[in-house]
């Protein structure tokens, strides 16, 4: 019998309803697929997991048919531009829910809690998919739409050093999370559990209540049909929720979900499209129930701006408050509302930092962002960091002299910012590749590679392709000297929730894998991974785009698949030989390409894994990827190297 699902998201409100709420859910019907395969996904993941087998993309290929769907490359196109990207070996697995509650957080926004700067640009987007209907006692996933723009400091704040960023942290820290809330070994009763009356239930909502953040209220994505696909917001909060029915039909009605995290290697294309959205119009969502009436001012001005950016007009007049003139009493209001303390007024402090973002063409207006970048309070230069931002090239030279601040928290933002709009001028260029190879913080190093990657996704849009070589040349270089370290939950022997900067390195790199192949080490590189995830941008534009560099991020590239022990690493290295290999931006096979196609078969049977539902959005045919399986990866290892030429 079908089940009454929640209202799905028409195709002409996918970019709407994420700039707004910062989720949508794709209808299984407009898929366009056979309903057949989300069966078949289904009953092979009950077979694993039976068999205690480890699930993903080689034992279930039928998912790789799911993240070509029609109805799914369309949505996620909208959101992320083409040739949009999947981070490998992280999470891309299925999840059960059960009798465990998560505290609400905000997931790492690099694999497996490591830390990396947030956007709130379209740049990062989770995706989730359910084999099976999801009723709504079969623990939904928890979410809290609308929080995105939002966070919590996490600089000198060790709750939320290790990438994911917590509403609660006591709720894990008094133990709570260990608790069953449902199940055979729950201590609650039926009703308390049903009708969401547990102290977990309660201590949920009252922490979203507690926030006081405008239209943020906790919601769970539920119920849906077989087949459903979840876009949401990397920033969300939300949280994994537990089961409500009887637990004794878990086994034959288990609840899987598969998790992508997905993001953006192009820029947003240019619609023509610049009249505001009316984000009232329907007063109520339709999906959350949440009221849209009378929004503020801080709200409308990230709204549009968000929404100018990935229509492609983020340079055309704001529209926001239409009688704004940069007036000294305005001005004074919004640099006070930069400066209101504590977490409850982070809408404030943000909204302010967007909206003298808006007025940035005025010079008072942007001295008080500049001056509030520098600001000894993190929460202070986050919001004017992302107000400068939105204030686009104009604020370049804002962050070039923030590129020279002692304080290493300074030159992150700096180097954030140039990254995400700084002008596109060998002065930017320099000064992030400056700091990616000579900064002594490893959080800097790293900020400055995703900065690099976002600079180059820009310039090559633009055809400022001159500037392209050279990124491409220091990515390589960095490879070349940066190490891999034990991660932190090993070398300090204790929970990834709780390690702590050293003398080594100042941000958490996340949790170390090895996924059972001796080939890989329990190590990670911060920087390592986001050069590699920026160089999947580059790559994703042609051979042509690297120009003189082409041969040596090649070389670079096929090094980290044969030889690099951190398999997040491998797997990026793979995915940007692919694209290298497999994307034509003009539609013309190119010579390069050719012998690139022919190096890989053999470079990838290097490593003992691949990473197919990567690999299969970078354009490479199934059959290659079959045939590098074929090779055996010893003999493999001891070929001899390889030579590409332009």
């Amino acid at each position: 019998m079908d089940i009454q699902t929640l209202p799905y998201t028409p195709a002409d409100r996918i970019l709407q309803d994420y700039v707004s709420r910062g989720l949508i859910v794709l209808d299984p019907d407009c898929l366009g697929i056979p309903a057949s395969i989300h069966a078949t996904v289904f009953e092979k993941e009950c077979e694993a997991l039976h068999a205690k087998q480890r699930i993903d993309a080689v034992r279930i290929p039928e998912i790789l048919e799911v993240l070509n769907a029609p109805g799914v490359v369309e949505a996620c196109n909208q959101l992320l531009g083409k040739h949009w990207a999947i981070v490998p070996f992280t999470h891309n697995t299925p999840f059960l829910s059960g009798s465990n509650d998560q505290h609400w957080h905000k997931d790492d926004n690099g694999p497996y809690n490591s830390r990396k700067a947030r956007h709130h640009h379209a740049v990062q987007v989770e995706m989730l998919y359910y084999p099976q209907d999801v009723k709504a006692d079969m623990g939904p996933t928890a979410t809290v739409p609308y929080s995105q723009y939002w966070t919590f400091n996490h600089e000198e704040n060790h709750d939320n050093f290790a990438g994911a960023d917590h509403l609660d942290f006591s709720y894990q820290l008094s133990g709570m999370e260990r608790i069953p809330i449902s199940g055979p070994r729950s201590e609650y009763s039926t009703a308390e559990i049903v009708e969401r009356r547990t102290p977990h239930d309660e201590r949920m909502r009252s922490a979203v209540a507690e926030l006081n953040w405008p239209l943020c209220k906790p919601f769970e994505v539920g119920p849906l049909k077989a087949g459903s696909v979840v876009l949401y917001s990397h920033n969300l909060l939300h949280r994994g929720n537990h089961r409500r029915d009887d637990w004794q039909t878990w086994r034959d009605k288990p609840r899987f979900m598969w998790r992508f995290w997905l993001y953006r290697t192009t820029e947003p294309e240019t619609t023509g499209y610049s009249d505001p959205i009316d984000w009232e119009h329907t007063n109520v969502d339709p999906m959350t129930s949440v009221n849209l009436a009378n929004l503020s001012s801080e709200v409308l001005a990230i709204w549009n701006y968000q929404a100018n950016w990935m229509l492609g007009n983020e340079q055309s007049p704001r529209k926001s408050q239409p009688s704004a003139t940069g007036n000294t009493p305005q001005l004074d209001a919004l640099s006070k509302q930069l400066l209101a303390m504590g977490d409850q007024a982070e809408p404030s402090r943000i909204g302010a930092g967007y909206q003298l973002g808006e007025l940035a063409q005025h010079p008072p207006a942007l001295k008080k962002l500049a001056t509030a970048l520098h600001d000894e309070r993190e929460s202070v230069r986050r919001a004017a960091m992302f107000g400068l931002v939105a204030a686009g090239t104009v604020a370049t030279p804002v962050f070039l002299d923030a590129l020279q601040s002692a304080s290493k928290w300074i030159r992150k933002a700096a180097v954030f910012g140039l990254g995400e709009s700084g002008s596109l001028s060998p002065a930017v260029r320099k000064g992030l590749i400056n700091l990616l190879l000579q900064d002594p913080s490893v959080y800097v190093r790293s900020v400055a590679a995703g900065g690099l990657g976002c600079f180059a996704r820009r310039a090559i849009d633009t055809g400022v392709t001159e500037e392209i070589p050279s990124i491409a040349s220091a990515f390589a270089q960095s490879l070349a000297k940066e190490p891999n370290r034990l991660s932190m939950d090993r070398e300090q022997n204790r929970s990834i929730k709780f390690v702590r900067p050293n003398d080594q390195c100042d941000v958490c790199e996340g949790i170390g894998f090895d996924y059972g192949h001796e080939r890989f080490k329990p190590v990670r590189s911060a920087v390592r991974e986001n050069v590699l995830w920026s160089t999947v941008i580059l790559c994703s534009h042609g051979p042509a785009s690297l120009g003189t560099a082409l041969k040596t991020l090649v070389d670079a590239l096929a090094n980290v698949v044969q030889t690099d022990q951190n398999l997040f690493c491998v797997g990026s290295a793979m995915d940007a030989l692919a694209r290298l290999a497999w994307i034509t931006p003009d539609g013309i096979e190119t010579i390069a390409q050719q012998r690139i196609r022919r190096l890989i078969p053999t470079v990838f049977a290097t490593s003992p894994i691949r990473c197919d539902d990567a690999l299969v959005r970078s354009g490479m045919p199934l059959a290659d990827l079959q045939m590098s399986r074929k090779i055996d990866p010893d003999e493999a290892a001891q070929l001899p190297a390889y030579e590409v030429k332009r």
